[in-house]
């Protein structure tokens, strides 16, 4: 078991950090944490995706020294994919922290609970 584990470092590395950002996200009442929580789950699923489009011992998908043969480089299509995330998750997260900064100058507070609380106030009234 342990044995398998240290085989797929890479993968292991990312389901673990995937596990800690889904649960700052699941269990805490602040935005800026939940935020760093999503952050840390995308980063885990471009790890993922890097180590899955690797294979050792083989190049960079750029002709070098003539090689034609497609046998001899790595896949692209993953590492197009985690740089379309990459730019995907930046604009999320600059959207996420625009929103957060709204809430905050709106309701003085940061934590989730205590913004609905006083959401729920405003709505009554």
């Amino acid at each position: 078991m342990v044995q398998s584990l240290l085989l797929n470092l890479e993968e292991t590395i990312s389901v673990i950090l995937f596990g800690i950002g889904f649960t700052m996200l699941l269990l805490h009442r602040n935005l800026i944490k939940k935020i760093m929580g999503m952050n840390i789950m995308d980063t885990a699923v471009y790890l993922f995706l890097a180590a899955k489009g690797y294979i050792y011992g083989k190049m960079v998908p750029i002709v070098a020294d003539g090689i034609q043969d497609a046998s001899a480089y790595i896949n692209p299509v993953p590492s197009g994919l985690v740089l379309t995330g990459i730019v995907v998750s930046v604009s999320t997260t600059a959207l996420m922290l625009a929103l957060t900064i709204r809430l905050y100058e709106r309701y003085a507070s940061l934590d989730l609970d205590e913004i609905l609380t006083r959401a729920r106030e405003e709505e009554d009234v």
